[in-house]
């Protein structure tokens, strides 16, 4: 069992021995380094934060903790209860809340969860500020209030409903054209937040909801990533009901897959191609995505006239690079689409309403759809950690073994071929090294996958 440390937040398995595993006294602790940070670092009498969960079993646990650990250090909550990773982001900014958590371990399978953290913007924190919570929660730097400044805890259910109407409120989503299409949709919530929020985002675009796995119980049916191995399930009744297409979302709702008509993958890294599709053609201007991401977005972005640039993984680094470019819309391959009209975080609403009213526009089929953009195959791959294996001294021998090709080392090392390309970094949430691969045909990028695993495995004895 694990228990991953990051910037980002803290990430583990439930149960198990302190300081090892995701247990109570180490979410209390975290929770306290979190609070004590805000209160280190904003000067005000009473501070807020928005609290909301993913439907997964440990939900509840965690959340109760967390929750009364903030009232204990004097601040009040705002609790959404079951909610959605975007969700959350959009409602700190217009609760005028000090900061953010949101209880889930996104893909992660039943067995993990995490408190994902935010600042005043709803947005995730910097490097800096999530270093400097790790060194107080190491600390134990904790000071917790006394009996008359406990915090208090209001309950608001409404910002799924909130979040909806906020999505449906955007310009360029077209609310009649998606109604005049008559889309049939299949969604598979994976039995978590995303069940309840995507049904009733499609029924008020008018579009006929079949359910899969919507009951938001904790049960994952199967492996919440939302890749090709996983989506039998619904790939097998989109064809069944005869729909337009199917939506897959991970547990809390921050990224996004469609199948196409024809039960085929639309294939995750073209959901944010094809939104940008979209956007630029209605707003051009600039995208990002990260490193790992495919070089589709790049193409696109191009034919309308825009910049392209690629920024190290992670939803945070995306985020830097899109303000700092003035980007119109920007994400990561993983289907994770960031429009920045709304909020900057990763948001499954978002790219269902851009890409449906998108779809209406085109007045195509989604395969037809898929098959205008270039046409580029992933491969993605992962080495398991062990404590004698040297990461740094791999990538360090990958880097001189290809020092002659386009590298970039910004993230890991990413080695530009003239077709293809192989990214390979040390994951921020699983005990793994990561190897992407992408080429002109799945063949291709897998023979390239192969054959960088099998030198990898090479360098390290293994």
């Amino acid at each position: 069992m694990t228990l991953i440390k990051s910037i980002s937040g803290i990430r583990g398995t439930i149960g198990g021995k302190v300081g090892d595993n995701l247990t109570p006294v180490d979410a209390v602790k975290f929770a306290s380094a979190y609070g004590t940070f805000l209160k280190n670092n904003i000067s005000k009498d009473k501070l807020t934060v928005v609290i909301g969960r993913d439907a997964r079993i440990s939900g509840p646990m965690i959340h109760n903790l967390v929750v009364n650990t903030l009232i204990g250090l004097g601040i009040n909550v705002i609790d959404l209860g079951l909610s959605t990773t975007p969700t959350v982001e959009v409602a700190v900014p217009l609760e005028k809340a000090d900061g953010g958590i949101i209880l889930t371990a996104s893909h992660n399978p039943k067995q993990w969860n995490a408190l994902k953290l935010l600042n005043e913007k709803g947005e995730f924190l910097s490097g800096a500020d999530g270093a400097r919570i790790l060194e107080i929660a190491e600390a134990e730097a904790f000071d917790f209030s006394d009996v008359d400044n406990l915090g208090e805890i209001t309950l608001n259910d409404a910002y799924m409903d909130i979040h909806i109407d906020e999505v449906l409120n955007l310009p360029l989503v077209d609310i009649e054209a998606v109604k005049a299409a008559k889309f049939k949709v299949v969604v598979d919530g994976v039995n978590s937040s995303g069940g309840i929020i995507i049904p009733k985002l499609l029924e008020q675009m008018g579009v006929e909801v079949v359910k899969l796995y919507c009951e938001p119980n904790g049960h994952f049916p199967h492996n919440p990533e939302p890749l090709k191995e996983h989506l039998t399930d619904i790939s097998e009744l989109v064809v069944k009901e005869g729909a337009h297409l199917g939506v897959v979302v991970d547990p809390d709702v921050d990224r996004l897959a469609f199948i196409s008509e024809d039960g085929e993958m639309f294939g995750e890294e073209y959901t944010l191609v094809a939104c940008a599709d979209y956007v630029l053609s209605k707003t051009p201007g600039n995208t990002v995505s990260n490193m790992s991401s495919s070089r589709a977005l790049r193409d696109v972005t191009s034919a309308h006239n825009g910049s392209y640039e690629a920024s190290a993984v992670g939803e945070v680094n995306v985020v830097e690079l899109m303000k700092k470019n003035n980007a119109v819309i920007g994400g990561e391959g993983n289907g994770g689409i960031i429009y920045p009209e709304l909020h900057y975080g990763r948001d499954s609403l978002v790219g269902v309403a851009l890409f449906l009213t998108h779809l209406a526009n085109k007045k195509m089929s989604v395969s037809a759809l898929r098959a205008s953009y270039p046409e580029y195959f992933m491969s993605k791959n992962k080495i398991e950690l062990t404590p004698q294996i040297d990461v740094d001294a791999i990538l360090a021998a990958m880097t001189d073994k290809y020092k002659n090709e386009d590298i970039s080392t910004i993230d890991g090392v990413k080695i530009d071929f003239a077709t293809e390309w192989v990214h390979l970094r040390k994951s921020n949430t699983e005990p793994i090294i990561r190897i992407y691969t992408e080429a002109p045909s799945q063949d291709a990028a897998d023979k390239l996958a192969l054959r960088i695993i099998d030198e990898i495995k090479v360098i390290a004895g293994i």
